[in-house]
């Protein structure tokens, strides 16, 4: 599975490949898609489907998964995760031990025409360039920028723009590091090692994840607080 492989078991995953039928919404989330058809609403819905499952995984009831700010999910206390829908495959990551976790799922093909110079620095432009073929490195980069982003929102409260954090990828080990290039807020209490990152080639689709474990009672504190807001 693209994100079942290269999440931590502390993190719970359910993947789709298509829309099943039973997928459905509650009143709440109906009230928030209810202008939307087509593919956008069939995303929303699977993607709910799947967190929801998470949740009961987790041993939680299954709750409304409303859009926060910047359309940031809302999620029960206590629980952090993220979701990510793109064709043909939709998924949720959910975790009740994390600090932060973000995912990301992109078609394993190039970038449109223009868009890696707007989302990469010199530094990383340069490092694709060295990197081995075989995989569409720009959108992998892209997708990491997102998975980095969907972790540091609902973590820090600020933005992060596609040049405000710099991405290496380690081939042999699919991995990622990150190089936050804004200042990190001193509370978050993140280590030297920052955002670890893993990420995935798998049936036609390229994967991202990010997560990080809430190791202390002050970085728990910070995720219940953040999710209050």
């Amino acid at each position: 599975m693209p994100l079942g492989a290269i999440l931590p078991p502390w993190v719970e995953v359910v993947e789709a490949f298509g829309d099943p039928p039973e997928a459905a919404l509650l009143p709440e989330e109906e009230a928030v898609i209810a202008r939307a058809a087509g593919r956008r609403r069939r995303a929303f819905t699977t993607a709910r489907h799947c967190a929801r499952q998470a949740m009961g995984r987790l041993g939680l009831p299954p709750t409304a998964i409303l859009p926060g700010t910047r359309g940031a999910p809302g999620w029960p206390p206590g629980v952090t995760g993220s979701i990510t829908h793109t064709t043909g495959y939709r998924a949720a990551a959910l975790s009740r031990e994390a600090l932060a976790v973000g995912v990301d799922a992109e078609p394993h093909r190039p970038l449109p025409a223009g868009v890696l110079g707007r989302v990469s620095t010199a530094a990383e432009a340069a490092a694709l360039r060295r990197l081995p073929p075989g995989v569409h490195w720009d959108r992998l980069l892209f997708s990491a920028k997102e998975s980095v982003y969907k972790a540091w929102f609902p973590l820090t409260g600020r933005q992060l723009g596609f040049q405000d954090a710099e991405i290496f990828f380690e081939p042999v080990t699919s991995s990622f590091s990150v190089r936050f290039l804004v200042p990190v807020p001193e509370e978050v209490g993140l280590g030297p090692a920052g955002f670890p990152g893993r990420w995935n080639v798998a049936r036609g689709l390229l994967a991202t994840a990010v997560a990080v474990p809430a190791e202390r009672p002050r970085q728990r504190a910070l995720v219940a607080a953040n999710q209050a807001r």
